[in-house]
């Protein structure tokens, strides 16, 4: 499946996630997240950077678990806070951000469950 970034096209699987992470672009995140019907903001590229950046340090897509466990602790102390940042990180991508975000981010399919 391709996708038109900036007048070429970016190949994709039947999902919408790159085949090649190297065409990733913020072109292709706006045009992808535009598909998927979610306006991109700053708290939406903030989780998009941090996906990326995370994914080169590590090799591994952070999970729900530790986005809650960790930025939601910049919000608060207490696992209250952490429930409200994992109800946060559902309104910016409603179906599933983990996945949502690995595939604004242009990186691999997450495993289920994560």
């Amino acid at each position: 499946m391709d996708l038109d970034v900036g007048g070429r096209p970016v190949r994709t699987d039947e999902q919408g996630y790159l085949l090649d992470p190297e065409d990733w672009s913020e072109d292709f995140a706006e045009r992808t997240a535009a598909r998927d019907g979610i306006a991109l903001y700053d708290d939406h590229w903030g989780l998009i950077l941090y996906f990326r950046e995370h994914y080169q340090a590590t090799g591994l897509v952070p999970t729900m678990h530790m986005l809650v466990r960790t930025l939601g602790r910049h919000h608060g102390a207490h696992f209250h806070d952490e429930k409200t940042y994992q109800r946060f990180l559902y309104r910016l991508f409603p179906s599933d951000p983990v996945r949502e975000l690995c595939k604004l981010a242009g990186l691999p399919k997450p495993p289920p469950d994560t």
